[in-house]
């Protein structure tokens, strides 16, 4: 059972409101190919490679 609003005191509440501003966003790093920004331990959104080979075709439009 949870306890009552009115028995938590104001010192832990707002405590336990500010653990949401201690939150960190998450890290990001260059990719090797195209220096763009990407998660790391992911494909690269924008060239499709990943650890130096390329995962996921992405496609060229074609210039006529």
């Amino acid at each position: 059972m949870g306890v009552a609003p009115s028995k938590r005191s104001k010192a832990r509440t707002r405590r336990k409101r500010t653990a949401w501003s201690k939150l960190t966003a998450a890290g990001t790093m260059e990719c090797p190919q195209c220096h763009e920004v990407k998660l790391p331990h992911r494909v690269c959104p924008s060239c499709g490679y990943y650890k130096g080979r390329e995962v996921v075709a992405k496609k060229v439009a074609a210039a006529e």
